[in-house]
């Protein structure tokens, strides 16, 4: 017995007595209430989605809880900030993007730019893939019928469109203004991209499939600030070149 109860044989039992229990405390242990995976998938999936997770790309940030006269300091230094950097020194730009802010408090132009830079490269995408929903979402009505019917054109003579999106090297507003309802803003997209329009039978017939070209158009995207909808719509489109 006195041989069974050797001190190293101690030191081997207390060292498995430690192991277990650091291993149950970090594993846990099961109670056989846990559900498969199968259902916590299934319940993440039934989640009812937040507001403005859709295809309608935010411009605008989410109205903020009253503050106090230190945060609508900041607030005010920081719109000023950005009416100088994104009007270049435009006085009327200036003053439409400042007549904007004054009816839509919540309204900054780099959150709006921000989110007319993802407008635009959804919108140029969808329109390559015939994606009617997403431009629906992005467009006013009459914008997305012309849109609709250059998409309907394509695919009755049987073309197709190769596209890739692969970066705005330029953008900028070049009018903002608040007319009697809407706030409307134009801005030119300088966008690189790659484009191939083929026949049916597959063969170039517009574009380059392995070279980036530039494209540049002026938008004017235009909001009542009045509405309870935040996002803005493309109301307005021109191809420079």
């Amino acid at each position: 017995m006195d041989e069974f109860l050797d001190i190293p044989t101690l030191i081997v039992i207390g060292l498995a007595i430690f192991v277990l229990y650091r291993l149950r405390s970090v594993l846990g242990t099961r109670t056989g209430n846990e559900r498969p995976p199968v259902e916590r998938n299934r319940d993440a999936a039934q989640k009812p989605a937040k507001p403005g997770e859709d295809t309608v790309v935010q411009m605008r940030p989410q109205p903020a809880a009253p503050a106090d006269d230190g945060d609508a300091e900041r607030r005010a230094r920081k719109l000023a900030t950005e009416v100088e950097q994104f009007s270049r020194g435009n006085v009327a730009i200036a003053e439409g993007l400042k007549a904007i802010a004054d009816a839509d408090p919540a309204f900054g132009p780099k959150s709006f730019m921000e989110g007319a830079k993802q407008a635009y490269e959804m919108i140029v995408t969808a329109f390559a893939q015939g994606d009617r929903q997403t431009l629906k979402n992005l467009l006013e009505k009459d914008v997305y019928d012309g849109f609709e019917r250059a998409i309907k054109d394509r695919e009755t003579i049987g073309h197709t469109v190769d596209f890739t999106f692969v970066g705005l090297p330029k953008v900028e507003i070049t009018e903002a203004e608040l007319d009697k309802r809407n706030a409307n803003v134009t801005i030119r997209f300088d966008a690189e991209v790659v484009q191939a329009t083929r026949d049916k039978a597959g063969a170039l017939i517009e574009g380059n499939a392995d070279q980036v070209q530039t494209i540049s158009d002026e938008w004017t995207f235009a909001r009542n600030p009045k509405s309870r909808d935040p996002n803005w719509k493309l109301v307005a489109t021109n191809q420079i070149a």
